[in-house]
């Protein structure tokens, strides 16, 4: 009866005035089990990936279509798993939404309900399809719990054949240790300041770069007011922890070499590097937990795959011909 039912309403026409070609607002794209998506639901879940699409490049006809269709099977996949949570009394209460929400807005810091209601404007979403969005992954997420990762297990020694064969994935970021010599000026002083700074700087430069006690020369010289106590040591870094002009130079140096004069907004520098740190290994029981989760979650997708491509081919899926709509 269904089936008949949605033949009727297979296409949905907009009668034009007298004369004028009518133009088609809606249509039946597929029916999952005497369920239907329409083109309107296509057209509407399809916005935010063509609006985004388009904003990279120009889409053309084709490239619609592919976006499209791509979103008709999601659709269906969505279909599908509605089904199933229903068959398995699968249901997501109200307060359950409430707590994901207030989740949401307190990971991303939102202060109040009119905030998330912009922010989600902002992406072309209302509050309500929020919600729904939210009540569909957590109905998801529970009959995949139920149906795909309770049936999971990941053994010790994958886990760590994982470990042996991703050891550049578990191994700490090279360090630096270097020292500077620092003379104090900034953009906005006098010509001649800045002229005086640089002379002494390049002074001072030449003596390093003759083999002179780089120490004794930060001591004597350096304005970084700890520099008479270390010696312009700027201790052990990572790439990342300091500013880029400095970074950019000591990357480039080897163990001993002492830089050219650079420049910041704060003045210039002399750069020796002393040590070049090269990153550990972290131990197995250090990063287990993560390759465990790591492992789990690959397991959990490609289970998944499988498991909705096997609720798919059980399933009566019918997919219109719909030429020059989609």
């Amino acid at each position: 009866m269904k089936r008949n039912t949605c033949a009727l309403l297979l296409i949905c026409l907009f009668l034009a005035p007298a004369g004028a070609q009518a133009k088609v607002i809606n249509a039946i794209a597929a029916i999952v089990n005497d369920e239907i998506i329409t083109l309107h639901e296509i057209n509407r879940e399809a916005q935010p990936a063509l609006r985004d699409a388009d904003q990279k490049s120009p889409l053309d006809d084709a490239g619609r279509s592919k976006i499209r269709h791509a979103v008709l099977n999601q659709l269906v996949e969505k279909k599908l798993i509605e089904q199933k949570a229903r068959e398995l009394n699968i249901k997501i209460g109200d307060e359950e939404i409430r707590q994901a929400i207030d989740d949401v807005k307190r990971q991303n810091k939102i202060p109040s309900q009119e905030a998330l209601v912009s922010a989600l404007a902002t992406q072309g979403l209302t509050f309500d399809q929020y919600r729904d969005q939210l009540r569909d992954q957590l109905e998801r997420l529970r009959l995949v719990s139920m149906e795909v990762r309770a049936k999971i297990q990941v053994g010790e020694s994958e886990m760590r054949e994982y470990y042996e064969a991703n050891q550049a994935k578990y191994t700490e970021d090279e360090s630096f240790h270097a020292r500077h010599i620092f003379f104090r000026t900034s953009e906005k002083a006098p010509a001649e300041e800045i002229k005086r700074a640089m002379t002494t700087a390049l002074m001072v430069l030449a003596e390093a770069k003759s083999g002179k006690d780089f120490v004794e020369l930060a001591k004597s010289y350096s304005e970084d007011p700890a520099a008479r106590k270390d010696g312009g040591d700027l201790g052990v870094f990572k790439k990342g922890d300091m500013l880029p002009e400095l970074e950019q130079t000591i990357l480039a140096l080897k163990p001993g070499e002492v830089s050219e004069l650079v420049s910041t907004p704060a003045g210039f520098h002399i750069i020796k590097l002393e040590e070049r740190i090269k990153g550990k290994v972290k131990p197995f029981e250090s990063v287990k937990a993560e390759i465990e989760d790591t492992i789990y979650r690959k397991k959990s997708e490609e289970r998944f795959s499988q498991w909705a491509k096997e609720l798919r081919s059980r399933a009566s899926v019918e997919i219109k011909d719909l030429k020059g709509l989609l």
